[in-house]
Parts: C-alpha cells; structure tokens; sequence
C-alpha cells in the first residue's frame, strides 16, 4: 500500500511519521503559510507548511488545485484549530496524479449543484464526505441482513435474472432476446425462491436486482433496483412477519451502533423501536375516512395516504396485515374465512412502504384460479404450478427494497441518491 495510515487513524499517532494519500480538498495560501485539507474515505486533515520550515519543494507542491491526488508524509502534531484535532507537518508531498480536466461542480458545496449535474459525474460526487456516508450506511444495511439471517440459519442463495414470464401481475417487463426465444429481466426473485424452499431449502434469503419498466416519474421509484428477499418453508404468515420485524430491527440496530458518524454527517436521526406495531388494512382506511382523508375499501394506499397514516398513528414503523386478495399478487394466499382478504403484509418506515410480503398460495389448485381471477394465463405459469404438485409445504416470505430503506434512514428526499448509479426512465448512463 502506498499510504501507511488512514487519515482517522492518524489520530493515533501523534508524535509520530505517517503517510497518508487522497484529495486536495481545500487549499488555503496565506503567503508564507500554506493548509491544505486532505480528503479520503475516512475524513479530512489539516497538512500546516510555514515556509522556512520544511523543504521548498514541499512547500511549493501544496499550491496545488483542488480535487489533485496526493501522497504526503509527515509527523502527526496536536492541534487545538484543526477541526479533526491534530495536523500534520509535511516532509515529502508526491503528486499523484494531477488534473487534466475541469471538476464538474465544487465538492465543498459552496456552491451547491443540481441532483442530475451530480449524477452525470457520479464519480466525483461519490467524494462528498455526505454522499460517502449513505454508501456505508447501505453497506451496513445489507451486511445486517446477511449476517442476521445468515446467524438464525437461513442459507443464502443466487436467483437467476432472467426470465420466461412475468412472476408479478400488472408490472411491466423489461424484454431481451435470449437466443432464439423471448425473455425478459426479472421483476422479482419470488419464484425461484419459492420453489427453493420447496427444493428442501427450507430457510433461505438473497440480495437481487430486480427490474421493472414502469414509467414513471417519482422520488421513490427506480427501474432497477436491490431487494432483501426471505422464504421460509413450513411456516405462516405471522411466522414471516416476526422474522421480517425481528431481521429489520436487527438493521437499524447495527446502522445506530456502527455508523453513528454516518449519521451525523448526513444530520439524519435513528430510533430502534423495541417493537413494530401491527395493524389491519381495514382499520387504517377506517382511520383514515374518520379523519377525513376519503379512501375505498379495495384501493392501495397512495403516498399521501402512507404519509396521512403515519401522523395518524405517531409511529415511524408499523406492519398492515390483512389486505384486499384483488390488489395483491396472485400468489398470496386468500384468508379461509373471508377470500376477499389475503395473508399479505407491507412494512412502512417514515411514512414509505420499504417491505412487502405474504403467505404464499402452496396448492395448484387454488394457484390456477388465483392466476386467472388476476388476469394470468396459468399456461404460461406451467413451470412453476408443477413444483407445487410433487409436495409443497405451507411457506411465506418477504422482501426489503434496499434503497427504500437508506433512503429513509438517511433523511434523503430522492431515491436515486441511495443508487450509486441509478436506472431511472430517461437515465442509462454512466
């Protein structure tokens, strides 16, 4: 490596000779004194040179422009004016690489630059102290997901991408050419692991990206993006629904005790509620019509209904159980009692539904009539009804739109910000 210390770690070694190397990211020239603040991934430091003092090469090389790569050795000292609390006296500045280039927009955000002007030139963006901070904050997300359900013996698997037909009603498919055949992208890894866990699989769980062709226009919607899927065999659907509330818990638990810098760089606050209260789809719109929000039995709720629900019940997370069967996917198992309503649930964080999930349909029978009641052709279905009729368990299961969630723990006000790339209706690029 070239460096011998990161810039957080050079705390640690006052007194002492370190290297260090990332960014120009201010530079200050008060004739005889010169700072430079240099940027990497863990923060920023203060390098101090008065002339006279050290070499003059050295001197002259912290003239140097901002957003310049550098590698800079020197001896860590105690300050009381630096904001990380120590500089350091550089002996030796190499310029790594210099710039041939314009920096699209200014990284201090003095002045501040546009969403879409920062995602054209993504890579600069990405050295933002704050943009940094939701990639480690997502990072921890996903990390929390795996290692939990990895520690309460759900196994991990890789479903295929691609796909023959569509495993959800009413989205749109993204269509490619597979050889001589019609595929598409696949909107959801729901299938396949079902029939994991009718494989004997039993408790497994994946990170997918998914792909849907929706147009639309929206602050919380992309067309690719990365679920946190589960299936559990042999279970119903309060079994799914302690595993979904126990598993997001887990999340926020491990982003609050391992990112509370992250957090507070990005000025975002996060409580770990002890418990996630559950509610009824019937008693929310209930709620809602008695506070004078009009809303049909039967409807989905629209972002102004989740966000009315929320002040309604003064709670940041809440579970709604007990949905209409004919705004659900095919595959959610209708209640005995009352077909009208389905085994299915969603997970609602500030005001956002981030987790959907059901009880799935495990008779073929009852598959089939499902499909066509959702307008499907159960034909084009004959794949996956036949895994169900060589002994399927009762099972269910859920999935956590990954980018939903950081957006939300972060306090961010554009989905597209929690994408290191992002795939929106106009944007394919970089």
């Amino acid at each position: 490596m070239l460096r011998t210390h990161y810039i957080k770690d050079a705390k640690d070694a006052i007194g002492k000779s370190v290297t260090i190397a990332g960014w120009a990211h201010e530079v200050r020239d008060k004739g005889k004194m010169k700072f430079l603040l240099l940027r990497d991934k863990t923060g920023i430091v203060q390098i101090f040179a008065k002339q006279g003092d050290v070499p003059e090469e050295v001197f002259s090389a912290l003239s140097c422009p901002k957003e310049t790569v550098l590698l800079i050795e020197g001896q860590v000292k105690e300050s009381k004016i630096a904001k990380s609390g120590i500089e350091i006296i550089p002996s030796k500045v190499q310029v790594l690489a210099e710039l041939s280039a314009k920096v699209p927009f200014d990284i201090t955000e003095k002045v501040p630059a546009e969403l879409d002007t920062r995602l054209d030139h993504r890579y600069v963006d990405l050295r933002k102290p704050e943009v940094n901070a939701i990639f480690k904050i997502k990072s921890h997300a996903i990390g929390a997901f795996r290692n939990y359900l990895s520690s309460q013996g759900f196994d991990e698997i890789h479903p295929t991408c691609i796909v023959s037909a569509a495993t959800e009603g009413g989205a749109e498919l993204f269509e490619l050419q597979y050889f001589e055949k019609k595929a598409y992208l696949a909107q959801s890894p729901q299938l396949y692991k079902q029939m994991a866990v009718i494989g004997g699989m039993d408790k497994v769980f994946m990170t997918s990206p998914v792909f849907r062709a929706e147009k639309h226009n929206t602050t919380t919607h992309l067309n690719e993006v990365l679920q946190m899927d589960v299936e559990m065999g042999f279970c119903v659907e309060n079994d799914a629904l302690d595993a979904l509330e126990k598993t997001f818990l887990s999340i926020l638990g491990e982003i609050s005790k391992n990112c509370a810098s992250e957090l507070e760089i990005l000025g975002a606050k996060l409580n770990v509620p002890k418990k996630i209260p559950r509610h009824t789809y019937s008693s929310l719109v209930d709620k809602l019509n008695s506070d004078g929000m009009k809303m049909q039995w039967g409807e989905d709720f629209s972002r102004e209904h989740e966000a009315r629900v929320c002040e309604i019940l003064d709670e940041e997370a809440y579970l709604i159980t007990g949905w209409p069967t004919k705004i659900r996917a095919f595959y959610s198992m209708p209640d005995e009692k009352n077909p009208q309503i389905c085994k299915a649930y969603d997970l609602v964080y500030k005001g956002l539904e981030i987790s959907s999930g059901a009880q799935r349909i495990h008779i073929p029978e009852l598959l089939e009539k499902q499909l066509k009641f959702h307008n499907c052709n159960p034909a084009d279905f004959k794949f996956y009804i036949d895994a169900f009729r060589v002994g399927a368990p009762p099972h269910a299961g859920w999935s956590i739109g990954l980018e939903r969630l950081v957006m939300k723990i972060c306090g961010l006000s554009n989905i597209r910000e929690a994408t290191l790339f992002p795939r929106d209706r106009h944007r394919i690029s970089p």
